[in-house]
């Protein structure tokens, strides 16, 4: 199953913990919905979390929130904010078409390595994105989480600019829509 092995290849246990809830809050369905969700079964871990909404006639993604770890490494909560008022003109190609592949396919998303860099400084970690969904069955949200080892992303520094080398993808199966 992919989840199955998704979660052999995370590392970090507060990425682990926050993979098997979003597991545990999907139950049979595809994706769990955000409302399915329950952070107090993740609550030592909601720093390292962030969340986006999908508008799929839009193709915008818009904040949910952002831990404030996440929050204090780009400078402002994520809320309410559009994807393309938190990344630079050169990393919001790759922070949205990841987001969206996510939601399309749908599938799980893990890189271990460089997630980010600004100027000379690559700052490495593990990356989870997890797709969230309403129905079930059409990606509509993003759940994620990333936990920074060295050095901690500093707004003041340099722009962000997101990496993505090496990152994998755990295909989800699909369900086929009601008619």
């Amino acid at each position: 199953m992919a989840f199955d092995s998704f979660l052999q290849r995370i590392s970090s246990p507060a990425l682990c913990a926050v993979a098997a809830h979003w597991n545990d809050a999907r139950g049979a369905r595809v994706m769990p919905s955000w409302d399915d969700l329950r952070p107090a079964r993740i609550a030592s871990y909601l720093t390292l979390v962030w969340a986006f909404r999908y508008d799929a006639e839009t193709r915008e993604f818009t904040g949910r929130l952002a831990g404030e770890r996440i929050a204090r490494g780009f400078g402002r909560s994520f809320r309410g904010l559009r994807l393309d008022e938190l990344h630079t003109p050169q990393s919001l190609p790759l922070m949205h078409s990841e987001m969206e592949r996510l939601l399309r396919e749908p599938a799980l998303y893990h890189l271990n390595g460089v997630l980010f860099r600004q100027r000379e400084r690559a700052a490495t970690g593990e990356r989870i994105m997890l797709p969230l969904s309403d129905n079930g069955i059409h990606g509509d949200g993003v759940l994620g989480a990333s936990a920074v080892s060295y050095p901690f992303v500093d707004p003041d520094y340099a722009p962000v600019e997101m990496a993505s080398e090496g990152a994998e993808w755990f295909a989800l199966p699909r369900l086929a829509a009601v008619a």
